[in-house]
């Protein structure tokens, strides 16, 4: 019966529906402060400027690479670390022992690990690395690269490093690899020697094993030799598209004949923290203009089964764009990529890998999802080994309001399942907190849950904390003050803070850093003397500010909302419905109760967060009906 009150008004849900339907301010107009740590925050800077060659018979490729490293930091470095990924597909690896021994693996890697021959498994390998000409001592330990140098990079300092490399392709097994299920030749990711990230907590060279990853942001020059007939797509802009064609030039141009059974495909990629790319010689590469300026490239195999859902994701990819660009804020590049390839879906600079043969509804929604890392991820670049739910839950909750909306879903409630995802997690006993790294959760469902759906859950009950209205300019000022930076959970929970007006701490540091649950309920309802009384508890240990809702059988309604003490501030009505406000709830308080003029049999029920978008684990006690 509940659901029909609920049905019958929609609240919340619609306005968050409508506040999303109409056209944002742009927050970089409106006089805002400056970004936190605006005088005190710094960045690492990299220079990447590779040549590589890709023997396609074996998968094994030679490389070289020139890195200037500015280091911007106040400390004095005398170690530097890169990242050796491929070595993780190996047997005995970190990635493979820990694949056969959680408790449940993710099915995509299992035990293949293990059973990989010589000729099939990754590796990346430094043959010479030099620190400004002169060689240096280093030492492989699995997938990081310890380098000992020679002379300190002291602060504002920067120093070149010159390297000799050498790489196999591993078989597909996880985001990375050759010859996937789909057949594409090439899913190029993570296949470089990559310096690891520095900043104000330190090196943060994580081993991989098959989580999430940290850029150092930079400008990136590559130049790709390949067999003529194969087709690349993937970050940075390519700067020799007369000699290369294969898509780059405009309808009716030819390139030039070039000699040879290889091309050089040269890319230029900026301001960027990653270098991902695609190939295979049945490529199809379809490119659609958009109002924005923005190029989209599309590459997919020339398989008559899925050729109409890659023609029919261009348009809707477009409208992706525009609904990221007005929600978030302008994707900053002249180009985006849509790759089939991988293992699933995986956002990387300027371009995503996803697999092809899916259903159309599928196909959008990973593209979706993908394409929304762009901003959040890419352009917000959080270290989501430690923070992985600002950046899977953020995308998620854009995404399905994106999804809501280009795909006509209207879905009341968009969030839905996330919210289901999350209550199951937080009653199952298995959840930990957020601040878990992405590497070290128990349970391979219990990392999902926690970085997909309760990150979204983050967001949307943000929503319900301080009004749909003030998440979405949050959202937006966070986009305009930390793009091109590595923000924190903290500079998010500032952002809101500043939007607000409203003390969030309390929100932040319960729901990311406990495994405290949400639980509110109806102790008692009484009537006298023509007063109805209305006791509420919180059985949980996280607090909350309470929406009330009263159905009168009439079809009327009343509105009650009890703000929390230490939010020290109150959102504005989100209902269509005239609202009174309590005094503050003080969350020592386990019991709390507040009267109404009125008759129980007037009273259809009365409802405690009629939106359902306060995750609360049990709803159960959440509606009271008279008897």
């Amino acid at each position: 019966m509940k659901r029909t009150f609920l049905t019958s008004i929609g609240l919340s849900v619609v306005m968050l529906s409508q506040v999303f339907a109409t056209t944002p301010r742009n927050s970089s107009e409106e006089g805002n402060e400056a970004a936190p740590n605006s005088t005190t925050y710094w960045q690492q800077h990299v220079d990447y400027k590779m040549e590589v060659e890709m023997n396609v018979k074996n998968f094994q490729y030679t490389g070289t690479q020139e890195l200037k490293y500015t280091n911007n930091s106040p400390d004095t470095l005398q170690t530097v670390f890169y990242h050796l990924f491929f070595n993780a597909f190996q047997p005995g690896s970190e990635m493979d022992v820990r694949s056969r021994t959680i408790a449940d693996p993710d099915k995509r890697v299992g035990d293949r690990i293990s059973k990989l021959s010589p000729s099939e498994i990754g590796y990346l390998k430094v043959n010479s690395l030099k620190q400004d000409g002169t060689a240096i001592q280093y030492n492989e330990e699995g997938t990081i690269l310890e380098v000992r140098l020679n002379k300190p990079i002291l602060p504002g300092q920067t120093v070149n490093f010159d390297m000799e490399f050498a790489g196999q392709v591993p078989q597909q097994i996880r985001r990375s690899g050759r010859n996937n299920a789909e057949g594409v030749a090439l899913s190029m990711t993570q296949w470089y020697p990559k310096m690891a990230e520095y900043d104000f907590e330190g090196w943060h060279p994580d081993p991989y094993i098959g989580r999430e990853f940290q850029g150092v942001w930079g400008d990136f020059d590559v130049k790709l030799t390949i067999d003529k007939d194969y087709v690349v797509g993937g970050t940075g802009y390519l700067q020799n598209p007369e000699e290369i064609g294969h898509g780059y030039l405009p309808a009716g141009k030819e390139p030039k004949k070039m000699k040879g059974k290889t091309l050089t495909w040269h890319f230029v990629a900026p301001k960027v923290h990653d270098f991902a790319w695609g190939a295979d010689p049945d490529f199809i590469h379809d490119t659609l203009e958009t109002p924005s300026g923005t190029t989209l490239h599309f590459f997919y195999k020339d398989n008559d089964e899925i050729k109409e859902n890659w023609k029919n994701l261009q348009p809707k990819t477009a409208e992706m764009l525009a609904f990221y660009n007005q929600y978030i804020g302008k994707y900053p590049y002249k180009q985006y990529s849509v790759i089939q390839g991988g293992d699933g879906g995986m956002e990387y600079a300027m371009c995503t890998l996803i697999t092809g043969e899916r259903k159309f509804g599928s196909l959008v929604g990973v593209t979706a999802h993908e394409f929304a890392h762009s901003w959040f991820q890419h352009l917000l670049a959080t270290n989501e080994s430690k923070h992985e739910w600002m950046d899977e839950g953020f995308t998620s909750f854009i995404s399905d309001l994106c999804m809501n909306k280009i795909m006509d879903e209207n879905k009341p409630n968009p969030f839905e399942g996330a919210y289901k995802n999350y209550i199951y997690l937080a009653n199952s006993g298995k959840e930990q907190p957020q601040t878990t790294h992405a590497d070290r959760y128990i349970y391979n469902q219990a990392y999902g849950i926690s970085a997909y759906s309760k990150g979204e859950v983050f967001l949307a009950q943000l929503g319900y904390v301080i009004g749909q209205d003030k998440l979405l300019e949050t959202i937006q000022r966070y986009y305009q003050d930390f793009k091109f930076k590595h923000p924190t959970p903290n500079d998010f929970k500032r952002t809101a803070e500043k939007v607000s007006g409203m003390q969030l701490d309390w929100y932040l540091t319960d729901w990311t850093k406990t495994t405290n649950t949400i639980d509110y309920g109806f102790k008692n309802v009484t009537e006298e003397d023509g007063t109805i009384k209305v006791e509420m508890e919180r059985i949980g240990l996280m607090p909350m500010p309470i929406d009330v809702m009263v159905f009168y059988n009439d079809g009327s309604m009343k509105y009650f909302y009890a703000p929390l003490r230490m939010m020290h501030g109150e959102k504005g009505n989100p209902f269509e419905v005239e609202r009174t406000v309590l005094p503050d709830w003080p969350w020592a308080f386990p019991t709390y109760d507040f009267s109404f003029e009125g008759k129980l049999s007037d009273i259809q029920a009365i409802v405690i967060d009629p939106s359902e978008l306060m995750a609360d684990v049990d709803r159960s006690n959440n509606t009271f009906q008279p008897e």
